[in-house]
């Protein structure tokens, strides 16, 4: 069969001619432009990692080895997920037994394959495990525990229930998830890790399949850090926790055996793959210049809470759906969808249906599981695991000088760095750089309320939790409170065809701030039509002609007719009579709360 044998070769050099041809008819470049075109094409992630428009054979990236075998970057097993498909695990933060229960048995019979089950404080009691358990075949579902600082109760509560439900310990398959670092980190006080490494020794001994501690890198996504960030603190506690383990008595295997890291999976599906990808090559370092054989990584992947929207949470199954399918092929050996109202609340029956069919579609349907790690051998895959495993090493390294995890979150010196990231992050957010469907682009003002159960706060003091959409949501919320919704009349200038565009862009900014734009067409009379719309701040919206002929004195006579604020839908300008611009990039927030407060918005 012959396929591309039958095209003429094409160059680089071609390439780069028919991208000079585009930039220049976009005005990206001009005649005179020197530089290589594809230069205005690349992308910087908040590591500051350059993405490349395109790469070749010559971008080639040796050293990825083999599934199953150091550094694993293509998979921690040789098999992969390829005869089981990876590990659904569901969440469950309930303090109701009896409700967790009923949750946990539908999950199951749904498809979830383990549970994560919060105990203690903020979910079921501790004495309750038993009965949030019910009739749930716990040697063939494993249970993760999330039990805070309750971890050695809760572990010794189940142990019990394994052994009244007469199951050996030599089969027993769990993970107690004592994260005394993970706590340090969300609460801002000191939890010591010597207990938790003693509890790992002892169940070592008697329960060789059960992992007793996770390395939780959701604190650092959530608190508005970068990928690097993530991986590098993550690695970090994992070498605490190594440091702990071998000091209780395990050697560097045995101690690494014991050991699972959480990540966050995102709707970047590159980034998310390269992501789980870099991890495993970083524990393997790790392990290797630590005496051991040069451990695979367990991986759990948690769809990103950081994302969520409580606006339009619809959207939030596309968001999920991306975060999985990039865990997926990046290889991960459990992955929790979030439900998609999760930042509202307590999942319903019908969200919990769709956050385990979500990996139904995925595994059954689109046989995702069925090839080792998929996005192998793509260069631009290769380049981008490769990038960020370097990124997060010298994250990780750049802890390790300042004196481990531990010596960073109590200096502050992490949260500082992490906080830099937030400041650019929420940046790009307000300017809708980093748009955020429903909330930040394309927001829908009739949206019926979707309500839910609270849920039961988690401990704070530490770093931040931080949800991208939150600053969006919080001025939706403020004019929704003000007993009439708040309006700007769009002042369409010239022929529709001109003025379409622009006037679309101005009411999808104000609707992102819960304004109404009243856009009355193509007006015969914009001052009559002005007056009638019951609102004092005015968007002038057309083409440049328009501006250039009409914008001064159709501004001047809107504020003669009572107008308080009056901005223009494009680039600033010399309009006296215009007090703001809209256009691409500009500061959205900043508009939308000005706006408000004109409109006497509380």
């Amino acid at each position: 069969m012959k396929l591309a044998a039958e095209f003429p070769e094409a160059s680089r050099e071609q390439w780069r001619e028919l991208v000079a041809g585009v930039l220049r008819k976009s005005g990206a470049i001009d005649e005179g432009f020197e530089g290589l075109p594809e230069s205005k094409l690349v992308t910087r992630t908040y590591d500051g990692l350059e993405i490349q428009p395109l790469y070749t054979a010559e971008d080639a990236v040796e050293g990825t080895g083999f599934p199953g075998l150091p550094p694993f970057v293509r998979s921690a097993r040789p098999e992969g997920s390829v005869t089981t498909g990876w590990d659904i695990r569901a969440r469950y933060a309930r303090r109701d037994a009896k409700a967790t229960n009923t949750a946990i048995l539908a999950d199951l019979e749904g498809g979830v394959s383990s549970i994560w089950l919060r105990a203690g404080a903020t979910g079921v009691p501790v004495a309750d495990l038993g009965d949030a358990l019910n009739e749930v075949y716990v040697d063939l579902a494993p249970v993760t525990l999330d039990a805070g600082e309750e971890y050695e109760a809760a572990a010794n509560e189940l142990f019990t229930l394994f052994a009244e439900r007469e199951i050996p310990a030599s089969a027993v398959t769990a993970t107690l998830a004592a994260d005394p670092i993970g706590l340090t980190a969300r609460t801002g006080t000191a939890h010591p890790l010597a207990p938790a490494a003693q509890l790992a020794a002892r169940v070592a001994q008697s329960h060789p399949k059960v992992r007793t501690i996770v390395a939780d890198g959701l604190p650092f996504h959530e608190a508005g850090g970068s990928d690097a960030q993530e991986l590098g603190a993550t690695i970090a506690a994992g070498v605490a926790y190594l440091r702990a383990l071998t000091e209780a008595g395990l050697d560097v295997d045995a101690a690494a055996g014991q050991l699972e890291f959480r990540l966050a999976a995102t709707a970047d599906q590159f980034l998310t793959i390269a992501k789980f990808r870099a991890a495993r090559r970083l524990w393997a370092r790790v392990t290797e210049v630590s005496g051991g054989k040069g451990a695979g990584m367990r991986q759990h992947a948690v769809t990103s809470p950081a994302m969520l929207t409580q606006r339009d949470p619809w959207v939030n199954m596309l968001r999920t759906t991306l975060a999985c399918f990039g865990a997926g092929v990046g290889g991960a050996d459990a992955i929790t969808v979030l439900p998609f109202d999760a930042a509202i609340g307590q999942p319903d029956a019908f969200s919990a249906r769709i956050a385990r069919n979500t990996h139904a579609v995925l595994l059954e349907e689109s046989k995702l599981a069925g090839v080792i790690d998929p996005a192998g051998g793509s260069w631009y895959v290769e380049n981008l695991t490769e990038d960020l495993a370097q990124a997060a090493w010298r994250e990780f390294t750049a802890i390790e000088a300042a004196g481990g995890i531990e010596a960073e979150l109590a200096s502050g010196a992490l949260a500082g760095r992490l906080a830099e990231t937030w400041e650019k992050r929420s940046k790009r957010i307000g300017t809708r750089r980093d748009p955020i469907t429903g909330v930040s682009e394309f927001p829908n003002l009739t949206e019926k309320t979707v309500v839910r159960d609270a849920v039961e706060d988690l401990p704070g003091g530490g770093l931040p939790r931080y949800r991208y959409a939150e600053v969006f949501e919080a001025l939706r919320d403020r004019a929704d409170a003000h007993p009439s919704r708040p309006r700007v009349f769009l002042a369409t200038l010239g022929p529709v065809a001109a003025h379409t565009g622009r006037a679309s862009f101005a009411a999808n900014l104000f609707q992102a701030g819960g304004i109404e734009a009243v856009n009355p067409g193509a007006p015969e009379d914009i001052v009559a039509e002005f007056r009638a719309s019951g609102t004092t701040v005015a968007c002038l919206c057309g083409s440049n002609t328009s501006y250039a002929e009409e914008a001064d004195s159709v501004a001047k006579a809107l504020k003669e007719a009572g107008a308080t604020s009056v901005l223009l839908a494009g680039k600033p300008g010399d309009h006296p009579d215009v007090t703001g611009y809209l256009f691409t990039g500009c500061d959205a927030l900043e508009v939308l709360t000005g706006t408000l407060n004109e409109l006497g918005v509380q």
